[in-house]
């Protein structure tokens, strides 16, 4: 598991970069999104990812990599909203967010090795396609608990949905990295 660990923190290295990049254009303007706007950006992503999939042609020159790298981004942006709230305007600086950010990547990675400890690593078998099959599975459960106003009888909340999208999203990276695709 040592490898998949340094794989994982590979492709974080990678989305955690274009993060504090667009936090240098942008600042925290993304804090005024509201969850179910999160949510929507992801859903776009991985619907384009299904598409990229499924299609034989693609009209714009983006692959499955970018995609899957604004899921990851993205899912960590609805954790910190998770956690800080919504808020009118930006109010986090660029070591804040980071911060932030790399501290909702360490529960997640966290939370997948103790899964990958469970499991065995049973992701390595997977293709993308089913990940990114899990990913869409994923957004459709939290848009239903969004619109149960974020009540759940007996399934997890939206924290371990997001956390769940970025670990697929990190494993299909690193499928992509390291292998054909299928």
């Amino acid at each position: 598991m040592s490898a998949t660990s340094q794989q994982y923190d590979n492709v974080i290295t990678t989305c955690r970069d274009l993060f504090v990049k667009k936090m240098a254009d942008y600042g925290s303007a993304w804090r005024i999104l509201r969850l179910p706007s999160l949510t929507d950006q992801i859903f776009i992503k991985a619907q384009r990812i299904r598409g990229l999939q499924t299609l034989s042609e693609s009209k714009v020159d983006e692959g499955q990599e970018s995609e899957f790298i604004g899921i990851i981004n993205y899912s960590i942006m609805a954790l910190i909203q998770l956690e800080k709230g919504v808020v009118e305007q930006p109010d986090l600086d660029l070591a804040q967010a980071t911060d932030l950010y790399d501290k909702h990547v360490a529960i997640t990675k966290q939370l997948m090795m103790d899964k990958n400890h469970d499991y065995g690593e049973a992701w390595r078998d997977m293709r993308i396609s089913s990940l990114t099959d899990l990913i869409l599975q994923k957004l459709l459960r939290v848009k239903q608990i969004e619109d149960n106003a974020g009540k759940t009888i007996v399934s997890e909340g939206l924290e371990a949905n997001y956390q769940d999208m970025v670990n697929y999203a990190v494993f299909a990276m690193i499928h992509l990295n390291g292998q054909p695709e299928i």
